[in-house]
């Protein structure tokens, strides 16, 4: 596979930060766009290794930063859900002005409440990926401990999550209170795919359970076994680089998914030879 450095301008012309990871020897079989965790950057080890995996398996995924993370410009603390919402489709448009448009979105975490959200406006999507993901947005609100109380007495403050250290303003919480995952589940009208683990510390399974119920056919759960919620370990991202891999290829063009096991066997991984299709036969 090989990388670029890319980047484009939001809705509010902030430039955005990404990279591009593509197949190194022939035209991607369809293009993937991938949106990280919360306060977390494209360059984060769950969305580098499924990148990868996803990209050797034939895809192109574009892993960009949201405003104000890695090395997006912009304010974070200027930021919610609808502006995340926002870059997502400017995402979409890069990829549909400069390449091709995407058929699979994915989000970890915070980043699926975007996906799931935005890919109503998004046609040429086929498929949305969660990882990781809550059942309601306001979920992140448990990051803000005893802050979340200064935030809107005082307008803003300052939160730690997942070890990183952020702004929040009053703005970000009045957005996300009001937001409906349900509704855009029922709504969908896509392949749904959730991968969540058991033992996730951060967000519980039984958030991927609210998910499944909620959502309509065709929707599939693939657990994530030990991973933690990050996806830290690099087998645990390749596992579920692979698997979606392997499910999305359902959902393509014949012309597009042909040979996409056999791709995905030749990878010299265990993780890929022995691991990536058994999972995905048991719950499609």
């Amino acid at each position: 596979m090989k990388s670029e450095r890319v980047s484009f301008l939001n809705a509010r012309d902030i430039r955005l930060a990404a990279r591009l990871d593509l197949p190194s020897r022939h035209t991607p079989k369809a293009f993937v766009l991938f949106a990280h965790c919360f306060t977390c950057s494209k360059e984060f080890k769950a969305a580098v290794n499924i990148g990868k995996t996803l990209a050797r398996a034939g895809f192109g995924v574009l892993r960009f930063d949201f405003t104000g993370l890695g090395e997006s410009e912009g304010e974070f603390s200027d930021t919610n859900l609808t502006s995340n919402i926002d870059d997502v489709m400017s995402a979409v448009q890069f990829l549909e002005t400069h390449y091709a448009a995407p058929q699979i979105l994915i989000g970890h975490s915070f980043g699926g409440i975007a996906m799931l959200k935005a890919a109503h406006a998004v046609p040429s999507s086929v498929a949305v990926v969660t990882i990781a993901t809550p059942s309601d947005p306001k979920h992140v609100l448990a990051h803000f401990g005893d802050s979340r109380a200064r935030i809107e007495s005082e307008g803003s403050a300052e939160v730690q999550v997942l070890g990183h250290r952020v702004r929040i303003k009053r703005q970000f919480i009045d957005d996300v209170v009001v937001a409906d995952v349900q509704a855009d589940l029922r709504d969908l009208g896509k392949a749904l795919l959730i991968l969540h683990a058991p033992g996730d510390e951060v967000i519980s399974i039984d958030h991927a359970a609210q998910l499944f119920a909620h959502a309509r056919h065709p929707k599939s759960f693939v657990t994530l076994d030990s991973a933690d919620h990050l996806l830290s370990d690099r087998a645990d991202a390749a596992y579920a680089g692979a698997v979606i891999a392997t499910w999305a290829s359902r959902y393509l063009a014949p012309s597009s998914h042909q040979g996409a096991a056999a791709e995905i066997d030749a990878e010299k991984s265990p993780v890929h030879a022995t691991e990536s299709t058994a999972p995905v036969a048991r719950f499609l």
